[in-house]
């Protein structure tokens, strides 16, 4: 009794199409490789009202559990911190500042720079934090 109905298994895979797939994706990630602008190169004028795309430095302050402060991990007095950051105002009224206290640091230390923050008025402070341990 002939079940298949005369129907033969196919013993081959066509792979004519996966070919067909695999030259079209390599062609269109060969023109895309080759489509950055190129363009001229010219001499551009300066503008001093051109806004920068520079991103702004992020000034990192760190108090040490002795109460020692640290600007980008140099050791500063409160009086060099304002110093410091009054400059970094200067050149980006906007800067971002984070600040970074041990967990057994004094916290008057803390508040200290928190209010100088404040009294120059950045308003870009954030805290830094650690992720809590798993028991």
């Amino acid at each position: 009794m002939d079940v298949g109905g005369g129907r033969k298994a196919y013993d081959d895979i066509n792979i004519t199409p996966m070919l067909d797939l695999a030259y079209v994706l390599l062609v269109i990630f060969i023109l895309m490789a080759t489509a950055s602008v190129q363009g001229v190169k010219v001499d551009l004028p300066k503008a001093s009202s051109a806004k920068s795309l520079v991103q702004p430095k992020i000034v990192a302050i760190t108090v040490n559990n002795q109460g020692q402060i640290f600007m980008d991990a140099f050791p500063v007095t409160i009086s060099d911190l304002e110093t410091r950051l009054r400059n970094a105002k200067a050149t980006n009224p906007d800067v971002p500042i984070v600040l970074k206290g041990d967990q057994a640091s004094q916290y008057g230390k803390i508040m200290e720079v928190l209010d100088l923050c404040r009294q120059l008025e950045l308003n870009k402070v954030g805290l830094v934090t650690g992720k809590p341990t798993a028991s």
